[in-house]
């Protein structure tokens, strides 16, 4: 039967649930003690509005759509986040591949879902955590002296590719559920990144790209680039 393409059901992800509540918490005991504790009701009534975009905006970030990918996936490559793509270029990459990859990079803004896909199915070879910076995402520099983790995959046909999850100026924490010689598939989270930042995919030279400069990607839906 294939896979759906999508499902449209929308839940809120783990990595929110806490902050949530925590939130929701939080500025009920800050409005309460505005109502209760002043005559004028107008600074409630300011301060209640602000509270629900606030929490709105915080729903937003954490929301976690229910998603499979509805094609064939060998030697395909999906995105792994929601966002716009901000570079397509040959860099040379020092952290494994020691050599020049090419380097394709979405990133997300604090308005997109977070939650970070698989971009192939295969085994994870590496995965590495590294402190750093929190400089703006978009940065080229992100790339190398940001927070990040790093994500090696190898293909059933033996290609290996890597992710890169990159923090930004907002974004203070990066969840990476991978772990080395387990199998991975597109459809799977690899992670989260809270609030914005950016993704990178290195892929060997002389992929075929599938998108293009400042598009916008769904996760776990738009083919960004198929391997040889």
């Amino acid at each position: 039967m294939g896979r759906l393409k999508k499902l449209k059901k929308i839940r809120i992800h783990r990595e929110g649930t806490h902050i949530l509540w925590g939130g929701i918490i939080f500025l009920l005991l800050i409005n309460a003690a505005l109502y209760w504790g002043i005559d004028c009701k107008i600074p409630f009534y300011l301060v209640a509005l602000a509270s629900i975009i606030v929490y709105g905006l915080m729903v937003n970030f954490f929301r976690c759509p229910k998603r499979l990918f509805g094609g064939e996936t060998e030697k395909i490559v999906v995105a792994p986040a929601d966002g716009k793509i901000v570079v397509i270029e040959e860099v040379d990459e020092h952290e494994y591949f020691h050599d020049r990859r090419l380097m394709i990079s979405i990133f997300m803004s604090v308005l997109n879902v977070h939650a970070n896909w698989y971009p192939v199915d295969g085994t994870v070879k590496k995965v590495a955590h590294h402190n750093g910076k929190f400089l703006k995402a978009w940065l080229p520099k992100a790339s190398t002296e940001n927070e990040r983790s790093t994500v090696v995959i190898e293909t059933p046909e033996g290609v290996e590719i890597m992710a890169r999850q990159i923090a930004g100026a907002l974004a203070r924490r990066i969840v990476t559920y991978a772990e080395v010689g387990e199998e991975c598939y597109i459809d799977e989270h690899m992670g989260f990144i809270k609030f914005g930042s950016r993704v990178d995919v290195y892929l060997p030279l002389g992929t075929e790209v599938c998108v293009t400069m400042g598009q916008l990607t769904t996760g776990n839906q738009t083919v960004i680039a198929k391997l040889k």
